[in-house]
């Protein structure tokens, strides 16, 4: 079954932790911090496959993550970095923040491949924060967070000419006959239930990639139908081409239904109607009306807006052959560089730096917290002002750091120090 969207999560992998230790042998007085740095976090990355050309695989699969850092060892051991994750989907595929809709990448063009969301890094040993006051860092910094999203990917079909119009009007048979494209063909409505590509050869060396589009109705940009689906794959295209069946078989009147087409088209995104359109006025061998040609009536109602009307028998293929000249040539007057979707949704925000703190507790029951976490904070925020105390307490409390003094056991009344400042704890 052709798949066109899918829900999935990825996550990247988490820095490793920092090591602490110290170094310890024989006659080798002092050792000093020796601890090691964690490794990186795995990427994920989207990378475009040509073998694919749909979103099947993520049907089952809704769930990748990256591998996560290994921590650091002693003796400056650096931890191993994390494998990266790449996520294979076909050109054309638009991903998208879930929760937003917000355009993260598109997968088309020259954008093979691309990191999404960036491993975190490996936090430091205490082997860096050694300085001449703080010989003996008793803390290291965690590795950085992982990223996270829920992502909609997206596949828009890549195609110069679209071809649009009500069901059964003989979309599948024209691009079966001016292509190596095999759709399915038959007498009943909704015979196509997923967009076909074809490879159109006007002359040597001259062509185009045509896409025949299931069959619109109207609403179907409010979801009715089948359109609401895949008119979503009509935004690459440069060129549209209204088929429709002139010889009105089913009773329908062919210049309602190109009005009623270009509705739908604009309501589901107003740009499509800056796209040059051509009507093939197909199954003329079915006219058996002299008197009134409805091939005029076409001309009549079009050509004075700029349309070009072509008489076409899909079957017999009769006037194709001049259809796909005015096609190519009309291609040439609009911008041949492919439409891009450009990015939207900023994964800057994702990213955040965690700085190590430590807790201790000395022998005259004072909790002595330190670290560049804290000494950083203390560097922008006057104590002495109530507004840059209340940052202050909300910074230990947002940090976890008033978490970490009631696991090391500190009660109501007890001594806090930071960086020679004294406060007495309280809830």
């Amino acid at each position: 079954m052709f798949a066109d969207r899918a829900k999935i999560y990825i996550r990247s992998g988490k820095g490793g932790d920092g090591h602490v230790s110290f170094r310890r042998e024989l006659y080798v007085p002092c050792g000093g911090p020796d601890g090691g740095d964690g490794g990186r976090g795995g990427d994920i990355i989207f990378e475009v496959d040509d073998g694919l050309n749909t979103l099947t695989d993520f049907r089952h699969i809704h769930k990748y993550m990256a591998k996560d850092g290994e921590a650091g060892g002693k003796r400056r051991c650096h931890g191993k970095d994390g494998e990266d994750l790449v996520i294979k989907v076909p050109e054309g595929t638009v991903i998208k923040e879930f929760e937003t809709g917000k355009v993260i990448a598109d997968m088309s063009g020259e954008n093979r491949r691309e990191v999404i969301l960036k491993g975190g890094r490996g936090g430091q040993g205490n082997m860096n924060f050694a300085t001449p006051t703080m010989q003996a860092p008793k803390y290291a910094q965690p590795g950085q967070a992982a990223q996270e999203l829920w992502v909609q990917l997206e596949l828009k079909v890549i195609a110069d000419v679209g071809l649009v119009g009500f069901p059964n009007v003989g979309k599948s048979t024209l691009l079966s006959r001016v292509s190596n494209a095999k759709p399915k063909i038959a007498n009943y409505h909704f015979t196509t239930l997923n967009p076909h590509l074809g490879v159109v050869d006007v002359a040597e060396g001259k062509g185009f990639v045509m896409a025949d589009i299931p069959g619109l109705i109207e609403g179907a940009s409010e979801g009715v139908g089948l359109g609401h689906d895949f008119l979503r794959h009509i935004e690459r295209t440069r060129v549209l081409v209204h088929v429709v069946d002139a010889a009105s078989t089913e009773g329908r009147d062919p210049i309602a239904d190109i009005h009623a087409i270009n509705k739908e088209l604009e309501a589901y995104n107003p740009e499509l109607l800056k796209r040059p359109q051509i009507i093939a006025a197909n199954k003329t061998d079915a006219i058996f009306d002299e008197d009134e040609n409805p091939v005029e009536k076409l001309k009549a109602e079009f050509e004075p807006k700029g349309v070009k009307v072509y008489p076409i028998s899909a079957v017999s293929g009769q006037g194709v052959k001049e259809l796909l000249f005015a096609i190519y040539e009309l291609l040439q007057t609009v911008n041949l560089s492919p439409v891009i979707f450009e990015k939207e949704f900023d994964l800057k925000s994702l990213r955040n730096v965690l700085l190590p703190y430590s807790v201790e507790v000395t022998e005259d029951g004072v909790y002595v917290v330190e670290g560049p976490r804290i000494d950083k904070m203390l560097g922008y925020t006057n104590l002495e002002s109530e507004k840059g105390f209340r940052f202050f307490q909300n910074f230990l409390k947002e940090n976890g750091i008033l978490d970490e003094l009631e696991r090391a056991g500190i009660k109501e009344g007890d001594t806090v120090r930071m960086y020679g400042l004294e406060f007495d704890y309280y809830k």
